[in-house]
């Protein structure tokens, strides 16, 4: 399978998991679950906005930063901006958080309920220009299917 057809069939089994349950926890558990393992990410998980913070929530990965203030580093950033931000190489990405020194390149989904971001979806890769509009077009569809407040 090509990335667009294995994006196709993960957005159905996660549709599928998440359906009847309406545990914010339970559902970003297994969003990134299904996410990291299809892919083989080096970290994916998600952060909820707490306050003025982005608390991490969920995980798949080695351990993470617990808390980013807004408008810093990639997650404060695309929590900041309320749009998907993509980054070929970390390293080049000013204020960049460096949670583990493996990680290469990120993508970060804003969850946007009701008009205002309430957490991030993000996403590591332990190798550079990892992410794509690809990513960025599916990953917004599935944080849709979510409340993770």
């Amino acid at each position: 399978m090509n990335k667009e057809e294995t994006y196709e069939a993960l957005y159905a089994e996660i549709a599928s998991v998440v359906a009847d349950e309406r545990d914010a926890v339970a559902n970003m558990a297994n969003v990134s679950a299904l996410v990291h393992e299809r892919f083989g990410f080096w970290w994916t998980g998600f952060y909820r906005v707490v306050g003025e913070q982005l608390v991490l929530g969920p995980f798949q990965g080695p351990v993470a930063c617990t808390r980013i203030a807004k408008g810093r580093g990639v997650c404060g950033t695309s929590w900041a901006r309320g749009e998907t931000v993509v980054v070929d190489d970390v390293h080049l990405f000013p204020g960049h958080i460096a949670c583990s020194s493996a990680s290469r390149s990120e993508i970060v989904v804003p969850v946007i309920e009701d008009g205002r971001v309430t957490g991030v979806l993000d996403i590591d890769s332990q190798y550079l220009k990892t992410f794509d509009q690809t990513d960025a077009a599916w990953l917004e569809k599935i944080v849709k299917l979510i409340s993770i407040h």
